[in-house]
């Protein structure tokens, strides 16, 4: 087992994370008449670049809200939307999302582009020098894709596609932005920048396809 493996089962004895129910789901449908325009009415966005928020768990949901309003998780748009909400009210809108039902979604399961999803997010890429392996999704996310709400891990079954891919790139930023000097932007608000060292050795077609593959998981 890799030190990252090891990281990762460490991390589910350790991480302390807001995971338990907070919220009332009636309030945070009523808070949420801003947010339908880009994830729905029910928390299932139709833009595949937008996330599906609709059975992610409530202890995730209200972490990423408070990284947005800290600063923590850097958006413009996300930034002014809870910038008015409290504490309460953004567990409401968790707990209420929590609680609705995810859309599945549909991939092609006999192309190379499923194939090649499927053996990362089993197997990671393994047997290969430090520098160039990638742990397995599955370690953490679940079979079916539906995480692990008690550490922390978010489900990512039927996730769009495009989303999944803008945050695996947003968080593989991180390397390129060392290895170049650029200063593009980063996600950084991963649990002991657990995702940043999943995805930074990642490529674009690697991503695209463990994307399509999640997307399918239901």
């Amino acid at each position: 087992m890799n030190k990252l493996a090891l990281a990762f089962t460490a991390v589910l004895a350790l991480i302390s994370t807001n995971v338990f129910a907070l919220g009332n789901a009636a309030s945070g449908q009523e808070k949420i008449e801003t947010c339908t325009g880009c994830h729905g009415p029910q928390g299932n966005a139709i833009v595949p670049i937008y996330p599906k928020l609709a059975g992610q768990s409530e202890g995730y949901l209200l972490k990423q809200l408070r990284d947005f309003k800290s600063g923590a998780r850097k958006d413009g748009i996300m930034l002014g939307m809870v910038a008015p909400l409290s504490d309460a009210d953004m567990a409401n809108i968790a707990a209420y999302y929590a609680a609705q039902t995810v859309t599945k979604g549909v991939t092609t399961k006999d192309d190379a582009v499923f194939v090649l999803g499927q053996k990362i997010y089993r197997g990671g890429r393994k047997h290969l020098p430090d520098h160039r392996q990638v742990t397995a999704c599955i370690a953490c996310h679940g079979p079916k894709g539906k995480g692990i709400p008690t550490a922390g891990f978010p489900s990512l079954a039927s996730q769009n596609a495009a989303y999944t891919a803008k945050q695996l790139k947003a968080f593989r930023q991180d390397a390129l932005n060392a290895q170049t000097g650029a200063t593009a932007h980063v996600r950084t608000n991963d649990y002991e920048s657990m995702m940043r060292r999943v995805a930074k050795n990642l490529t674009n077609e690697e991503i695209n396809a463990v994307s399509q593959y999640i997307f399918g998981l239901n």
